[in-house]
């Protein structure tokens, strides 16, 4: 989900500054912001490793490093207001007057107490990254000439858009942290098969990012058909992994995850190293198989 949540992020601000008669140029770079601060809140994945380093030697696999990171994921970092407050933080970092940027670390400042207060020093630490992270996608702002207002707006959609799509897969996102208040209590079932419920949110998935490339088409007047190859066809040989491979769930999902997006190198040019290689034909040709990929696994699961 880290690049649906970022790609997600993308297509809302592009399209939604495009609605506002933004210039298609300008929509792009909001989006690209956008999608940078989409992207902060799984800093917090940076407790994995950490954690990691202190468990006993063991086999250090896709599910120890889930276990591991999933001791702080989607907690503070995700949380709706500590978001909003770092939108705020943002914002009048961007106005560059010293009142203002010592208004703003005293809020990041506040952002970190209030996590060592509720969760101790290891959410201190997420959050000093979270808010470091959010801090520094602020100041690469400045490099496009964003108005303060704009890059609080652009900051607040894209943080706030981020934990909502966390509701389909794992724990829900502590929403309101810190308050002791439970927005959603259990992540939102697509369906009652637990390998049904994975291949829908892997569509939800495929849906964000194909949601980003029409938008990133549309923007700079590409024709989205034409990018397309034939060879994304072969993706549909992927439905014998319905067979040879165990079926899916959110908890066991490595060995399909990583196996149909291998399918994507059908996009891979033929030759690479020729010049006039077309690397946007080759992203959504791959893109397309993976989709073709998943929808005959899909069909060959629901047959099976």
């Amino acid at each position: 989900m880290f690049v649906g949540h970022a790609l997600l992020a993308f297509a809302i601000v592009a399209l939604g500054a495009r609605r506002l008669d933004v210039r298609p140029k300008r929509a792009l770079q909001l989006g690209f912001v956008g999608g940078l601060f989409a992207a902060v809140p799984d800093v917090d994945v940076v407790y994995a490793p950490v954690g990691l380093l202190l468990r006993s030697v063991e086999t250090v696999g896709p599910d120890v490093f889930w276990e591991t990171a999933n001791v702080i994921h989607r907690g503070p970092t995700h949380s709706l207001v500590l978001g909003a407050v770092l939108a705020v933080a943002v914002g009048l970092w961007a106005l560059g007057t010293r009142p203002a940027r010592a208004a703003s670390v005293s809020l990041l400042t506040l952002l970190v107490a209030v996590a060592a207060a509720v969760t101790g020093s290891v959410g201190a630490v997420v959050v000093l990254v979270f808010v470091l992270s959010g801090l520094c996608v602020g100041v690469v702002t400045q490099r496009f000439d964003l108005r303060p207002r704009t890059v609080f707006a652009v900051a607040f959609v894209g943080l706030l858009s981020h934990p909502f799509g966390d509701l389909f897969t794992g724990s829900p996102p502590a929403l309101l942290y810190p308050f002791d208040v439970v927005l959603v209590a259990e992540r939102i079932a697509l369906h009652p098969d637990p390998t049904g419920h994975l291949l829908a949110a892997f569509a939800v998935e495929l849906g964000a990012v194909w949601l980003a490339v029409w938008t990133y088409a549309r923007l700079t007047g590409v024709r989205l058909p034409a990018l397309v190859n034939p060879r994304a066809s072969l993706g549909a040989g992927y439905a014998a992994a319905a067979i040879m491979l165990p079926a899916p769930t959110l908890e066991q999902s490595a060995h399909f995850v990583f196996s149909v997006l291998a399918i994507g190198v059908v996009g891979a040019p033929v030759r690479p190293f020729t010049r006039g290689v077309d690397a946007l034909e080759a992203l959504v040709t791959g893109l397309a198989a993976v989709t073709v990929a998943a929808l005959a696994y899909a069909l060959a699961y629901g047959v099976l």
